[in-house]
Order: structure tokens, then sequence, then C-alpha cells
């Protein structure tokens, strides 16, 4: 049976609102490309009431009803949220899937990860209270200092479709948990989730404002909220060309951001590897969640000197994939988010093979289903570093691969890119991971693995993957300000001036 996408209208104030406009955008189906809803389309007047309520929220009751409330208030809230996420798990990710085209089983464990991270930064809040008024030793014995974590303000975040309620997770959670306001923007391609987070806020009583949902358009909706003066931090998943536009908006009122943007992360195959295990790590690495992921190890390096035998394994691994609808049990390749980006991947397919590169495996449509935006995993050799196929970020089912011959080829190769956000290893030889972790230029790398993500660890890129981490501590801090309290605790004059003639 299917599942219907309810309709919704902006989450402004605590209160579902019509847009100013009464303007729609529809929900199109990846799998079938139907219309299967639509969402409301914010323009800036719509943003200025959402940022209005969420300032609002912020210094009501002088702060004491959220941002200076305890940590431990807050925390409960967070938790709240945690449970019914988790009750409504089967829903949400059904609706997730509908939305995004991902493969059901994924989207439930997405749901499962939104649940823990609300429930983490409960715990994170609740130690906040703990960590106020530290003292800072200093040498001067006439004074005395601490440090106070106050929430930064009122924060915009801004969420990319690949996975819509997590990445919105990612940051409503330690936003909250610190104590800002938020305005959530999800990406016009998959904000039906977040809508429901919304409403899963509005019925555990969250106060009003603290969470605003807008819908719309980047170039309406998103991009208000950039150079909006009350908003007092911008925090950004996307693409590497809309994180410049933020931050450049955001540089005009010194605005603080945070961006988690593009990349095109390397794996690196050693001779000393389980074939097999490498084979299912690299396809996991590259063709998870459809290949839309920031992080996708999309590059492969392997030694010239096993390469043969480990392409042979990569394609038998690819040839295992079940690509069906994505509400089909044991699906693990769904549909391309929509039409246009179906069409680029396939672009950089074609051009590809038009400069030389060989489609080893894949690089069209599968067979057997007629309808959806669906591509085939598929693996590329014969690439060379010039090609747009190796050096762009297509988000797409996508491996490129080359060879190298030695460590220090592997590293250089890994590292000839714009982007540093992950990187894999895959070696039996401790010593080399080591010496290729601390040699290779991203955020987070990934030995004898690839992709996995946990709440309690930092996750964010170098170079123009963007700037900041999330998850763990470091994620609550993006939505901390420290403030330095000094006294002065000595009873003698400062002594600095010549004290004024008595009259």
């Amino acid at each position: 049976m299917a599942v219907p996408v309810p309709s919704r209208q902006l989450f402004i104030a605590g209160e579902w609102r019509e847009p100013l406009l009464e303007k729609r955008i529809p929900i199109i189906n990846p799998a079938t490309e139907e219309i299967v809803g639509d969402i409301a389309a914010a323009t800036a007047e719509d943003v200025d009431m959402a940022v209005d309520a969420a300032r609002t929220a912020f210094f009501s009751n002088e702060g004491k009803d959220w941002s200076s409330a305890s940590g431990a208030y807050r925390a409960k809230f967070l938790r709240a949220i945690s449970d019914m996420i988790l009750e409504r798990k089967s829903l949400l990710a059904k609706l997730e899937t509908i939305d995004t085209g991902k493969p059901l089983d994924e989207a439930i464990s997405d749901m499962e990860s939104c649940a823990s991270c609300f429930k983490y930064y409960a715990e994170l809040a609740e130690a906040l209270d703990l960590k106020q008024k530290i003292t800072v030793s200093i040498q001067q014995q006439s004074f005395k200092t601490h440090v106070l974590k106050e929430p930064i303000g009122v924060v915009a975040l801004i969420t990319p479709w690949n996975y819509p309620l997590l990445m919105a997770t990612w940051k409503v959670a330690p936003a909250l948990a610190a104590g800002c306001t938020a305005i959530l923007k999800p990406s016009e391609l998959a904000s039906v989730t977040c809508l429901e987070l919304a409403e899963i806020c509005r019925q555990v009583a969250l106060p009003s404002g603290v969470l605003n949902v807008v819908t719309g358009l980047g170039s309406v909706a998103g991009a208000p909220m950039s150079s909006h003066p009350h908003v007092d931090k911008i925090a950004f998943t996307g693409s590497t060309a809309t994180g410049i536009k933020v931050m450049t908006a955001a540089a005009q009122l010194i605005k603080p951001v945070s961006l988690e943007l593009g990349g095109k992360s390397p794996i690196l195959v050693f001779e000393d590897a389980d074939l097999d295990t490498a084979a299912e790590w690299t396809i996991f690495g590259c063709f998870f969640t459809n290949g839309q992921i920031c992080s996708a190890t999309s590059r492969l390096l392997v030694l010239e000197s096993i390469a043969a035998e480990f392409l042979e394994k990569l394609v038998d691994w690819s040839k295992s994939i079940k690509i069906s609808d994505p509400m089909e049990e044991g699906c693990r390749l769904g549909a391309i988010i929509s039409e246009g980006q179906y069409e680029k991947i396939m672009s950089f397919i074609s051009t590809a093979k038009s400069e030389g590169a060989t489609i080893l495996y894949g690089g069209a449509r599968p067979q057997h289903l007629k309808k959806g935006f669906f591509i085939e995993p598929t693996i590329i050799t014969d690439v060379s570093t010039s090609m747009s196929i190796w050096r762009e970020e297509i988000f797409g089912p996508v491996l490129c691969v080359k060879t190298f011959t030695t460590e220090n080829e592997a590293i250089e190769l890994a590292n000839d890119t714009d982007y540093g956000l992950g990187a894999a290893v895959i070696s039996k030889d401790l010593e080399r991971c080591e010496r290729i972790t601390k040699a290779v230029q991203s955020g987070i790398v990934w030995i004898n693995c690839s992709q996995p993500c946990f709440n309690e660890a930092p996750w964010g890129g170098n170079k123009r993957s963007g700037i900041g981490r999330e998850l763990g501590e470091w994620g609550l801090e993006n939505y901390l300000s420290i403030k330095q309290v000094t006294h002065y605790t000595s009873e003698k004059p400062l002594g600095w001036y010549s004290a004024p003639r008595k009259q």
C-alpha cells in the first residue's frame, strides 16, 4: 500500500503557516517519476517571519525560556524528539525513500541514527551545565578569570537532499543543545522528513520559535538567510559552489559559518589486502546511498601489480548489487534524486568515454527498470588526472580507477585534488597505514574501511571541502560563543595614574 506524503506548510513560531505567496513546489518520487505531493515555497518575507520568531524565542523571558535555561532542561526536549523519531521510524523511513530514492534499509538506518544523535546531544547539553564558569589559570594574583559558554544566537541551518533528516539532525541537535534558536532550510528536492521533524517538535511542545522549518528554493528562501542581519551564524551542507555563495554573503556582516562541502575522496588498495574484503569496502565507499555522498571514496588508487585481479573482483561484486524499486526488500542501489542530477551524471560518463576512458562496468540505465532515475554502478578505467570524471565531484554511483607503483606515488595522486574530506587505505601493514594517514590531506581517514560515521567523532574536511567540524563535542562548539569574565579581586587601587589633587 502506498504511503501518502503529508501536506505541510511552513513551520514558524510553533505553528503551521501558509507561505505569503501561497506557492507550492511538487515532490517527485525519483523511483517512479510521479508527483506524490508538494511543499510550500517560501520567500524572503517568510524567512523574515521565521527569523523574527527565532529571535523572539532566543530572548524570551530574558533567555530563561530557552537560551539561558539549563542544559538539563533542553535535554528533556531532545530526548523526547529522539523517542518520537524511533516511534515513527518505519513511517519516516518510507517517506525518506519516497522523497529521495534511497533504499528503504538505508533510510531505516538513517532514522535510527537521527534518534541516537538527538540522544547524544541531550547528554552533551546536560554536561554543558558542568562546564560553565571554568576557571582559567592566570599568573596575576589580583585577578580571577573564568569562561562562560553561551549560545551563539539565532542560527540558519541549510541542509542537502542526500540525507535529508540526518543532515538536519547533525545541525539541529547540537544547535538546540547549545541553547540556540534555529531556522532550518532543507533542500527543495527533499524536505518531507524535515517537515515531519517540525511536527514532532510541535507534539513534544518544544517552545515556540526555537525551531522553525522553512521550505523552498535555495535561491529564494535559502539565500536571504546568509545575508540576514538577525541571523548570527550559518551552518551549510551542500555543494562547494553554493558554499562559496553562502560564505560570501555571510562575510558582508562578518557572520561565522561552518561549511561541509564537496569531496573527491581517494581509496588506496595495496597488495597485502584481502581482495574480496577490499572490493566490498570499495564499492560500499562509492555506491552506498546511490553514490550520493560528499565523502564517497570515488577515486580508486590500486597497486598496479594487483589491479587486473582486483578489478575483476570489483566487477563481480558490482554485479551482485540489487538495483530495484528502493522499497523492495534487499535493494542496495536505488534511484538518483532527480532528473537533472541523473542527466548530469550521465553527461560525466559520456564525456569520459569521449576523452578516451573505458567504461569497465555499468554506465547506463538498468535494462529491467524502465521508469525512474536509475543508473547502474559504474566503474571507469584508463582515466587521466586531467579528466573531469577524475577531478570533479560526480555525486553518483561512479568509481574512477588509476594504478600506482609506489606508496609515494599513491599519496601524490590521493592529494592531487581541490578537495579534502575523506580518504581510505586498505592494507594489513599498519605502519604503512599510519604513514598514509599523516600524509593524506583530508579531515577524515578510514583504515581498512570506508564511510563509517559516529556521533562522537568529528566530521568535516580541508581545502574546498569546507570549514569546521560537525558531530562530537566539536559539533556543539559550532553553536557556542566563548565569553571571558575577569574579576579584579585586590582591594588596592590600580595605581597606574597619579591620584587627582584634593581641592
